[in-house]
């Protein structure tokens, strides 16, 4: 757990008004709350519980000195400083907690904004939810949050002061190096506008998987799981690179790769002055020196270069500019420049100095991956920029005189509409011949808007996994939308990268039916993942013996790559204490809703809090079904979602107008009142309204005013058996079979092959 900023308080004094958080809960996906992943905590404000903000002196100005942009915060008002004015008027401390939380979230760079303070029924103890993208960030922001309100408060403190910078910096640095950089952030957020759902692999770095199951496609950063390994080996050796490059007639500079110094110097005599010398498989520009001209230059260049590399390349200088072609699935979809950075004397400071001054001090530069441009530090490479031109770090430049710092610095310019299609289609086959699917195409020319060869320009690097910074932050020009290109590649044609997923979750009787719409999917065809409280299972095959309805084990299934359907039991705990492992289902199961059981829940005693828990499972069912249009492949088609209900629990009932897809109503007695309606709002020329009931012994099939007769109770009983499976179990797995478009013969095919293999026990056909 991280350490909260330490507060100085006066040691003689020992007060009990505090903010103590009893238990904190991390529900990584869908839940109660919110489809999003939330921290929830249980918060006790003891003696605080009598006094709103407005009884304490001075904390209003306090909390909106050191926090001014909670003015943004619209709170329950609705408009710009509505939470302060809530703090003016007088709020809890809960209520303050959850919106501090949230703004040093956001001031550090995550991204965020729902926030819940709600009373519990013990007094003083609230629960407090808030966004959290990343568990241990969100949790430093709650307990720094936590110290601030109370120094905010005064009780304890000799020095009301608290330093909100060092707060902020704290959590900047673990997002630094715990969470997803911009460029993987931005594959991302174009994936989720798509509907497509993402799963990071590993606590640090950036490695996604986009889509579920046998559907799931990876990224890394740029790379994705079609670049190949052969193609990034290329494009690290540039010498190779360029032959096979000049092989194909694309325009690369002469040059080669030399031993030592004194090589160096024979390679430049024989290209002709001036060259460039750098790391023959280096990346990032580092080791990089650019139009050296004499021996001295040259020959202290390659032990640099040599740092940053396995060897030393020596090329023919190009004039010019470099520019950066990012290319996509055979396409430009992004270009920017590099420029030359300057400094210009005033008569007083040194080059070091002015560096400093005028270049370091641009907000856009910094270290993280949030800023387009680096700061410029003197190492080997630019103190031999500065004596080509005559100066040392420490020369003081006379007033107006401007010097050279680097001649290529950030490609941070976005020049995407001036690039001239042939040197476009030159970037495309550059690509292409190194096997790369997102490649950064280096090339130097005077003019981008001009072909390469009326000008003598030419490409000279070709790189996998390229940075995407520059063309969704460029310093200057407009963002370019390369998430949503990469997106487009990896899923084409709108798919959405899913595969059918069933979730089931009640009071009673969930194993059951998790095992039986298992079987129905693996019958169908499809390799099934099922993860339930008797166990993890591929198809039949068992491979984890213990309780597997969590969300451990559904995230094992949705990570499994060979999976192309998956089954979860989702029981109230799970729902409760970790949030769904998935963000939508076709099909969504609630067996029955027993309040009276989960009561024993700490913090949970009403109906409705039971109710709003399992309604979470109705919530993600989808409204469509990701269809592909014009897909040849129906395996991979998804019907409407559809959620499984109990006509026979009105809290089911309830929880039907929630849903965004299909309702199917299940129930053993056809004549109930919402199934008549439910059959007649289906009447008309389109497809009826569906229910799954049994009259007569005999399971019907009802769309609208259609029926159709699946099987006959004893005809099932005659052909699997005694077996003790409430008729009510079999009714919900049948209508989650027609849900997911298996027709009528499968499914009873399914239902009596299900039946056949349970226990040699007498069948006992119940009623909810």
């Amino acid at each position: 757990m991280s350490t909260p900023i330490a507060i100085h308080t006066d040691p003689s004094v020992h007060s009990t008004k505090d903010l103590k958080f009893l238990e904190i809960r991390y529900l990584n996906g869908p839940n109660m709350w919110t489809y999003h992943p939330v921290l929830e905590a249980i918060v006790d404000i003891g003696e605080l519980e009598n006094y709103p903000s407005d009884t304490i002196p001075g904390f209003y100005e306090r909390l909106s000195s050191w926090l001014p942009s909670l003015i943004e915060h619209r709170c329950s008002y609705g408009e710009p400083g509505g939470f302060l004015r809530r703090v003016q008027e007088g709020t809890w401390p809960c209520h303050i907690l959850e919106h501090v939380t949230l703004e040093l979230q956001n001031l550090a760079g995550m991204r965020g904004g729902f926030g819940r303070a709600r009373e519990t029924s013990t007094s003083g103890v609230y629960k407090v939810v808030v966004s959290a993208w990343h568990k241990e960030i969100t949790l430093k922001a709650l307990y720094l949050a936590r110290e601030l309100v109370l120094a905010a408060m005064g009780f304890d403190q000799v020095q009301l002061a608290y330093d909100v910078q060092h707060a902020i910096g704290q959590l900047r640095d673990m997002i630094d190096s715990h969470w997803i950089g911009p460029s993987t952030a931005c594959i991302v957020d174009a994936a989720a506008a798509h509907n497509i759902p993402s799963i990071r692999l590993l606590d640090k770095g950036n490695l996604i998987q986009l889509g579920h199951g046998s559907r799931s496609r990876y990224i890394w950063t740029a790379e994705t799981d079609r670049t190949t390994a052969i193609a990034e080996n290329i494009s690290r050796d540039k010498e190779l690179t360029k032959s096979l490059l000049r092989a194909c007639g694309v325009p690369v500079p002469e040059g080669r790769i030399v031993t030592d110094p004194a090589d160096a110097w024979l390679a430049a005599e024989d290209i002709g002055l001036p060259v460039v010398i750098k790391p023959g498989d280096g990346n990032h520009g580092r080791g990089v020196f650019i139009e050296l001209s004499n021996r001295e230059e040259i020959e202290a260049a390659f032990p640099i270069a040599l740092q940053e590399g396995s060897d030393v390349l020596v090329e023919r200088y190009i004039p010019g500019i470099e520019h950066r072609l990012l290319i996509v699935g055979g396409q430009l979809v992004a270009a920017a420049r590099g420029d030359s950075v300057f400094v210009t004397g005033n008569g007083v400071s040194t080059i070091a100095k002015l560096i400093e001054d005028q270049i370091n001090s641009d907000p856009r530069r910094g270290t993280s991956e949030n800023h387009p441009l680096n700061f410029i530090e003197l190492d080997n490479a630019i103190r031999m920029e500065l004596a080509h031109q005559g100066y040392t770090s420490d020369s003081i430049l006379p007033s107006g005189t401007k010097v050279r710092i680097q001649r290529n610095g950030n490609h941070a310019i976005d020049i995407t509409d001036e690039v001239h299609p042939a040197t476009a289609d030159l970037a495309v086959l550059a690509a292409r011949i190194i096997g790369l699917d997102i490649a950064g195409i280096d090339l130097v020319v005077e003019d981008i808007s001009r072909p390469l060869a009326e000008q003598g320009g030419a490409i000279v690097e070709v790189n996998a996994g390229p940075s995407l910074l520059m063309h969704i932050k460029p310093a200057i020009g407009k963002p370019r939308p390369v998430g949503e290109a990469i997106i487009d590649q990896l899923f084409p044609d709108q798919d959405q990268g899913r595969i059918p997923v069933v979730g089931i979750t009640g009071s009673k009787g969930m194993t059951t039916i998790a095992r039986f719409v298992a079987s129905l999917l693996t019958l169908s065809g499809r390799r099934t993942g099922l993860a339930c409280s008797n166990g993890l299972y591929l198809d039949h095959r068992k491979i984890d013996h213990g309780n597997c309805a969590n969300h451990k084990s559904a995230r094992r299934i949705l990570m499994n790559r060979t999976v192309e359907a998956a089954v979860f039991e989702n029981g109230f705990d799970t729902m409760l204490e970790e949030g769904l492992a998935y963000d939508s289902c076709q099909v969504g199961i609630v067996t029955r809703i027993e309040p009276e059981l989960n009561f024993a829940h700490q913090w949970i005693d009403t109906s409705e809090q039971v109710f709003k828990v399992l309604r979470t499972q109705v919530d993600v069912v989808s409204p469509t079904g990701g269809k592909r249009e014009g897909d040849i492949l129906p395996e991979i088609i998804l019907p409407t979602g559809a959620a499984i209900l109990n006509a026979q629990d009105p809290m089911l009932v309830q929880m039907a107008d929630l849903c965004q897809g299909e309702v199917i109503y299940i129930s053993c007695d056809p004549t109930l009142p919402v199934i008549s309606v439910h059959r007649q709002e289906g009447t008309g020329p389109t497809r009826g309204k569906r229910a799954v009931t049994v009259r007569n012994w005999e399971i019907l099939l009802i769309d609208g005013t259609a029926e159709t007769i699946l099987i006959r109770l004893d005809e099932l009983q005659a052909k699997t058996g005694n077996h003790p499976v409430e008729t009510a179990h079999l009714l919900a797995g049948v209508g989650a079979g027609w849900a997911l478009g298996m027709s009528p013969d499968l499914i009873r095919t399914g239902l009596i092959t299900f039946l056949q293999h349970q226990e040699k026990q007498s069948i006992v056909y119940q009623t909810f």
